[in-house]
């Protein structure tokens, strides 16, 4: 087991990579940096084993898919995640591996949005997407994160054996998020600053697309993690829309003594039974959650025991 595992996620970064790698040892001599190479066209590879860098493949495109793979293969006592394209200073990891190894830390996050990143970032539609995806699950999950989307992270053994990565693609950041957030892990921040990419470097996020993605998978996983609140919601507005249909017919019905709209008066009807049905699906989904959350903690101690065992063994 690795005392601190660098995990570089890299797909076509032959302009910075061999920097952030020799940048990573520096910064941590005591660390393995693993280069994982997601299809690469260009001489990602070649530039990263030649800075020191131990080169794994993961062929399913995709960042989500590579996480999945790192978090599988890799272990350590502390993760350092961080992207290959120059954009986060080393200088903060050791800061936030000692978060994780010395205050218990589960996930560190390495905040931009408290520093320069609205400064260096020149795509404002990012700038925005940041915001709305911050202020998003810090409203739904009642949390303090300063930054949701960032590439940059610290996490414990413990939260990376029981992450379920589910995203293919980049909004595998705000599922880590809300999965830390939801079953109450220790989250601590650190401020970064950011630099924007050097000249000649690609963003692979779309803005449009990935954005798209990110506010899916926020709603998703608020049915998911909060089924009773999401059900209950859509119980109101299925409510309001069978008061909406039913006002009118009572007025009538008022005015005439005669209901004259009565396939009117039957959409109401099934209109509401569905907003009844919302709710029970909502506290059956809700406790069915209860237990999930029960068993996920005797998961963790496992998890625990598990590494404390690797430990002895490693020490003896």
């Amino acid at each position: 087991m690795d005392k601190i595992a660098v995990l570089i996620p890299c797909y076509n970064e032959e302009k910075t990579i061999e920097k952030v790698v020799t940048d990573a040892k520096n910064a941590l001599p005591e660390a393995v940096i693993y280069v994982y190479d997601n299809n690469s066209s260009d001489h990602t590879v070649e530039l990263a084993r030649k800075a020191g860098a131990v080169i794994r493949y993961e062929r399913k495109q995709g960042k989500g898919n590579v996480i999945r793979r790192m978090f599988r293969e890799i272990d350590a006592q502390c993760y350092i995640m961080i992207d290959g394209d120059d954009t986060y200073p080393l200088e903060y990891a050791k800061e936030m591996a000692d978060k994780v190894l010395k205050e218990e830390s589960d996930m560190v996050v390495g905040d931009r949005l408290s520093s320069t990143y609205y400064q260096e970032n020149k795509r404002p539609f990012h700038n925005m997407g940041n915001s709305l995806v911050k202020n998003s699950i810090n409203t739904l999950f009642h949390s303090e994160i300063q930054d949701i989307m960032t590439g940059y992270r610290a996490f414990s053994y413990q939260f990376v054996k029981s992450f379920p990565v589910l995203s293919k693609g980049f909004e595998i950041e705000t599922e880590m998020t809300i999965h830390a957030v939801y079953n109450n892990m220790q989250v601590d921040n650190v401020i970064v600053n950011y630099r924007d990419r050097p000249e000649g470097s690609v963003s692979k996020l779309n803005t449009y697309t990935d954005g798209m993605r990110v506010l899916n998978t926020i709603m998703k996983m608020f049915r998911q993690y909060k089924p009773l609140a999401f059900f209950t919601v859509l119980a109101l507005l299925l409510t309001l829309v069978s008061a909406g249909f039913f006002i009118p017919v009572l007025i009538a019905f008022l005015k005439t003594g005669m209901v004259d709209k009565f396939p009117t008066l039957i959409v109401c009807g099934f209109v509401e039974l569905a907003a009844i049905q919302s709710i029970f699906a909502g506290l059956i989904l809700h406790n069915l959650g209860v237990k999930e959350r029960r068993d996920f903690e005797l998961h963790l101690n496992g998890i625990r025991e598990r590494f404390e065992r690797e430990m002895k063994e490693k020490d003896e």
